[in-house]
């Protein structure tokens, strides 16, 4: 009684399903290769920057040079520098001075001066922040 009407579905060519499969597989692809490649090339740019310390000096004159190296691959621009006694409670330098200009090439070095009053005996944090990159932060005790 009902038989005629199940027969009389119709259904996608298996031609047609195969090709339809394939565009959205192709489609799939294509979205993903942007995002790997957007992410790549933006993780590259930051791992090509890597600050280190060389040394801290400690000046009389309530003064604080701190020498930093770019052991990367890319010039690093520095944007912000922080001094504190705690790795909490950070003083942004309002206006450190550096060398000709706040760029650091890859693989040379800049001295940071900043006018800072430090006293003896004292653990000082420091950070210092590119442009692009992750940030050096580190401690360093006063003579």
């Amino acid at each position: 009684m009902q038989k005629h009407i199940i027969n009389s579905k119709k259904a996608i060519s298996p031609i047609l399903a195969t090709l339809l499969l394939v565009v959205i597989a192709v489609a799939a692809i294509v979205v993903a290769y942007a995002w790997i490649m957007t992410y790549m090339s933006s993780a590259g740019e930051q791992a090509g920057v890597m600050l280190t310390k060389d040394v801290v000096s400690f000046q009389p004159n309530d003064q604080i040079i701190i020498y930093v190296r770019n052991t990367g691959t890319v010039d690093a621009e520095i944007s912000a520098v922080y001094i504190g006694t705690s790795p909490s409670n950070l003083t942004k330098i309002d206006d450190p001075t550096f060398g000709p200009d706040r760029i650091v090439e890859a693989g040379d070095s800049v001295a940071i001066t900043c006018d800072y009053p430090w006293q003896s005996l004292t653990r000082y944090y420091f950070r210092v922040v590119p442009k692009t990159g992750a940030p050096l932060e580190f401690s360093e005790r006063s003579p």
